[in-house]
């Protein structure tokens, strides 16, 4: 009899009959994802004897590495694409994907004095360099240059864009002041405590596709007993009242 992955996960929690030998997994995620998941990682080592080891980086980037054969055994993308295609390319455990979070992109100014309401300073041009995540790599990046186009601004303003190879380092850019504002993660915004005020832009939804962020278990960390308890974790009420706090959706 075959039970499905997301039951066989359910049924482990419930009936208690976790392992209580201390595995390692090693994980790797998208960079706006950073701030979230080190606080998740936090409280699920203190409630496990199991560790956690995280690599950051674009889901580009972490994406040719695990088809470059990267020992990860999971993967938390900020897209659905790459997890779906490492799925159909026999790398992901079946059943195991599942969407963790809806990222939301923001415009970022250090600047209070930048009208970022409705993209008003997209449109005047009066800003030196426009930060965002390369779109090659970066799903947020593919969301800036989506919101970008709908304002009819996508080649007035690319003379002006500094890319980032991920989201990480777009927000880099504008708290270096290397840039005027940026395209960044309210993830990002939040975690910095920065005010959401006037310097802070939240896109409309109807300006970019849902950044629906999609994990998965790869087949190395298929025996991997902390594996499956970490993800188990993830869709946890603890973990998701965190990656809400954050500014993310969960569907």
């Amino acid at each position: 009899m075959q039970i499905h992955f997301k039951t066989f996960l359910t049924l482990l929690f419930c009936c208690g009959c976790l392992t209580a030998s201390a595995e390692t997994i090693n994980i790797a995620v998208a960079s706006n994802f950073m701030p979230v998941m080190n606080e998740i990682i936090a409280e699920f080592e203190a409630g496990s004897e199991h560790s956690v080891r995280v690599s950051y980086g674009s889901s580009g980037r972490i994406y040719a590495q695990i088809n470059n054969g990267a020992p990860f055994d999971a993967f938390f993308s900020a897209d659905q694409e790459k997890p779906a295609d490492l799925e159909s390319m026999g790398l992901v455990v079946a059943d195991s994907r599942f969407t963790y979070a809806v990222g939301t992109l923001v415009l970022w100014s250090k600047n209070p004095a930048l009208l970022l309401a409705e993209g008003e300073i997209l449109r005047q041009g009066e800003f030196n360099k426009l930060a965002l995540a390369n779109p090659r790599l970066a799903p947020y990046g593919v969301a800036a240059v989506e919101v970008l186009r709908a304002l009819g601004l996508e080649e007035s303003t690319r003379d002006k864009w500094v890319q980032g190879e991920n989201i990480t380092q777009a927000f880099q850019f504008v708290e270096s002041q290397n840039a005027d504002l940026g395209f960044v993660a309210l993830s990002q915004v939040i975690s910095a405590r920065l005010a959401l005020d006037k310097s802070v832009w939240r896109i409309p939804d109807e300006y970019y596709n849902p950044i629906q962020q999609d994990a998965v278990l790869l087949k190395r960390g298929e025996d991997n007993q902390a594996a499956l308890d970490f993800l188990n974790y993830m869709r946890s009420t603890q973990a998701r009242e965190i990656i809400e706090s954050y500014g993310y959706r969960i569907e």
